[in-house]
This record gives C-alpha cells, sequence and structure tokens, in this order.
C-alpha cells in the first residue's frame, strides 16, 4: 500500500486564509498538529500516518507560515495564533480533540487546551513550556536577519541544515526544505514565512492559561534542550493535575524529528492508556 498522502485544504478567518493538511479519516476523533516557528503543517508529513488509522489528523499552517495567509499588521504573538486556531476549530466543528504542537506551536496547544478544556481531550507539549525568555526571543530575530539573504539552491540549504542539526536524518530535512522554502524572485532559495514573525516572537509567559488544563497532559522534551529547565517541569507537575513529562536523552529541541520512531511510541503510550 502507498503512504497515505494529505488533502490540501483552507478557511478563511477574519479574511486570512489558514491552510491545513487534511489526512482524512473523517468522523474520527480529531487530532490536530501544531508546527513550531518557521516551520509549516508538513513538518509532521512522517508523524500524521502513524496516527490517521485511528484519528482525523489536521496538520495547520500557523499565519505568516507555509500557504497560510501573512497577517498585513504583523500580529503574531502567541494569542494571535491561539484566535485564529480558535476560529478553524469553530468553523470545522471540531470537538473531543486530541492536539500537539511543538515549539510554538505547543505554546497555543497549552492556551487552548486551557481556554477550551471541554474540546481538548488530550494535550501532547513537544519541548516547550509557559514561558519564553528573552534570549530565545533574541536568538529568533538573529536568525531571521541571518537568513534573509536566502540560499542559492536547495542542496546547500540542506546542507546547512544537516550541519547545524546532525540528529535529524537528512531525508526529514530535504523534505522540509522542499515543503517549507521558495524561490524568490532574483532566484534565491527563502523559507516560506513573514520575516514580521519576529514581532510577535517575544518573551512571553503563558501560566494564566495552562494552569486552567484539565485534560490529561504530556510534555515530550529533549535532555539536550534547555527550554523547559527542571524548575519549570516541576511547577508543571504541581499545577497539572494530570500531567507527565518524558525526557528524551541527548536530544534537542525537535524529537520528532531528531527520533521520530521513538517520540511516536511515547504518544502512542499516552493515547493508549488514558
Amino acid at each position: 500500500m502507498p503512504p497515505p498522502r494529505p488533502t490540501d485544504r483552507f478557511v478563511s478567518v477574519r479574511g486570512l486564509r489558514i491552510h491545513y493538511l487534511d489526512w482524512g479519516t473523517e468522523g474520527k476523533q480529531p487530532f490536530l498538529m501544531l508546527h513550531g516557528i518557521a516551520r509549516t503543517a508538513h513538518t509532521f508529513d512522517h508523524v500524521a500516518p502513524h496516527f490517521n488509522g485511528d484519528y482525523h489528523v489536521l496538520a495547520v499552517d500557523l499565519p505568516g507560515h507555509g500557504d497560510s495567509d501573512w497577517r498585513p499588521e504583523g500580529a503574531y504573538l502567541v494569542e494571535d495564533h491561539v484566535r485564529a486556531i480558535e476560529e478553524m476549530v469553530e468553523q470545522l466543528e471540531l470537538r473531543d480533540m486530541v492536539i500537539t504542537g511543538n515549539s510554538t506551536g505547543g505554546r497555543v496547544a497549552q492556551v487552548l487546551a486551557g481556554l477550551h478544556p471541554g474540546r481538548v481531550s488530550k494535550l501532547i507539549v513537544e519541548d516547550v513550556g509557559p514561558e519564553r525568555p528573552s534570549e530565545i526571543a533574541a536568538g529568533f530575530a538573529r536568525r531571521v536577519q541571518e537568513e534573509a539573504g536566502g540560499w542559492a539552491s536547495e542542496e546547500e540549504l540542506v546542507q546547512q541544515l544537516v550541519a547545524a542539526s546532525p540528529r535529524v536524518s537528512e531525508a526529514l530535512q530535504r523534505a522540509h526544505v522542499r515543503a517549507a522554502a521558495r524561490r524568490r524572485d532574483d532566484g534565491r532559495l527563502v523559507w516560506k514565512r513573514d520575516p514580521a514573525l519576529v514581532k510577535g516572537f517575544v518573551p512571553t509567559e503563558l501560566w494564566q492559561y495552562v494552569r486552567r488544563i484539565a485534560c490529561p497532559t504530556l510534555y515530550v522534551l529533549g535532555g539536550a534542550s534547555a527550554i523547559v529547565p527542571p524548575e519549570t517541569q516541576q511547577r508543571l507537575r504541581q499545577t497539572l493535575p494530570d500531567c507527565e513529562i518524558v525526557v528524551m536523552p541527548g536530544l534537542g529541541h525537535y524529537p520528532h524529528l531528531e527520533a521520530p520512531e521513538e517520540f511516536m511510541a511515547i504518544v502512542s503510550r499516552f493515547l493508549a492508556a488514558r
């Protein structure tokens, strides 16, 4: 059997077109997947088929990313992304959702689960917590500036990514480039993202939403990542009524890319147990 392929779909949110990948099996429990900053819905292309037999998997391009529209006013705070996803969820009449999110997508997922406890049945958050310190915010701004010139070829970009993240396979890096990059008018390869994303990637604190999460919640963290320090992990355990934290030794900020089979096994066990 050939691997399943998603269908490209769009919803209109206050005049903004939001793109998402529909992996089929409509009628099953919705499983919403939200990517991290500067990535796209296609970051889950190798993960979604593992779950779409049991769930109706929907992977979303957040505003300013991939094939979703850019916000003309540059409104890209976590709360702005949340409002867009809220309207999408309402239009598609999604209930009893499983939500997973990496990085910024994980922040959005936490806020959604806190604001809508009656709609979210399970939450999986990948290497992110309720806080974004100033050094992380500043790091993304530097990265956008450094990458503004683009790349001459796909191969140049792939090899740069492989060198920067050796734990991610070259095949996954190449798939990311093909899905998330485009040719600029001058022929240079650039990311399909709004440079104004930096306006919303600011120091953030989301505990007011996170403390309202009521569903079983799994945090999957990279052991080599400092995004969610031990003191934050402890506070999460003390704050949430049903919280599990799994640290994957040696991994960084993208466990679903660095060790996909192990990541999917952890998530599958969590979903099956509850």
